[in-house]
């Protein structure tokens, strides 16, 4: 009797303690850091990861969402590794923009090794935009007309040289053959002021963001060519073909991710990738990832952090390419 007993007391101790692991597991106090001000990208895939995990029941208190402004992320990167390496609480927001500013330098003396990558939730993807009345129908009309005449073609985009709508636009050049240093950028000051000088006939290209153009596209303004994916996307761009599918190998996500200091825990770095693949996995996510724009990109632990290191030397390749 006792001996069962003693038994019955370690079977319930065990549990207790099991019970006790997995509630320490999850982060005290759960924070995503945006490398921005309030309302950019940073911040929407913050809010992305805060309300998915909350409302999968992951975590049970909200996730505070901070903000570290400067250098387009690279001050919170810079952050982490020297003053949060270790924070199994805090996840940093990131995006295939962090990659292309790493390969370019602009995250200072730290690469794509300083700190563990946890996983992308979803990706807006790069498209190449006319106005409505453009001659041009097609990828292959462009790329012809651009290959012809490249000075006649002003490309805008909403970023700086070397940001990811100038890339996307040097993809088309080097599509048709041209040099992407001669190429006529016009840096804008987002996606809105691209539209404007679109449908005002101030430039004839434009590079911006599926998510941004959709609705444009579908009221006619403008004529998405097409889409930087591997194939086509779901609902209303489903009419509109890949660059692929036109015979061009330009692919252009731009994910959307998250990271935590190099230094953190094996069991905090799991429990995040372990969170990440249950949220991402359930038709309520889906909607929320819907509903801020973005298509189904789904890549945790491991995979992430090669997809990475992937972007990384490819946007090296580009750079130099381009005299970046």
């Amino acid at each position: 009797m006792i001996r069962n007993m003693t038994k019955t007391l370690a079977g319930a101790c065990l549990m207790t303690l099991s019970m006790t692991l997995v509630a320490v597991a999850e982060p005290a106090k759960p924070e995503c850091l945006a490398g921005a001000k309030p309302g950019g990208g940073f911040d929407l895939t913050c809010r992305l990861a805060a309300n998915a995990l909350l409302e999968g029941k992951e975590i049970s208190k909200p996730m505070a969402v901070t903000y570290m402004e400067g250098g387009v992320g690279a001050v919170a990167y810079n952050h982490v590794i020297s003053k949060r390496s270790k924070d199994g609480n805090l996840i940093t927001a990131a995006s295939s923009g962090s990659a292309l500013l790493i390969a370019q330098g602009k995250f200072g003396q730290y690469d794509e090794t300083a700190v563990r990558w946890l996983g992308a939730l979803g990706a807006d993807y790069g498209v190449l935009v006319v106005a409505a009345n453009s001659p041009y129908k097609t990828l292959g009309d462009l790329v012809a007309a651009y290959k012809a005449e490249p000075n006649s073609f002003p490309i805008a985009g909403g970023g700086a040289v070397g940001s990811q709508d100038w890339m996307k636009g040097s993809l088309l050049a080097k599509a048709a053959g041209q040099d992407p240093k001669k190429m006529r950028y016009v840096a804008l000051e987002g996606g809105g002021a691209v539209l404007t000088a679109l449908e005002g006939g101030h430039v004839k290209v434009g590079s911006g963001d599926a998510a941004e153009m959709v609705k444009h596209h579908m009221a006619g303004k403008i004529r998405i060519l097409a889409v930087m994916a591997p194939e086509r996307l779901p609902g209303e761009l489903a009419n509109v073909p890949t660059a692929k599918e036109q015979g061009y190998d330009i692919d252009w996500p731009v994910w959307r991710g998250y990271y935590v200091g190099k230094d953190v825990s094996e069991e905090d770095y799991k429990w995040w990738t372990d969170a990440f693949r249950k949220v991402s996995a359930t038709p309520e996510f889906a909607k929320e990832r819907e509903a801020r724009g973005l298509f189904e990109f789904t890549l945790i632990g491991k995979d992430f952090e090669d997809r990475v290191k992937a972007d990384v030397a490819r946007y090296k390749i580009l750079a130099k390419e381009s005299s970046m």
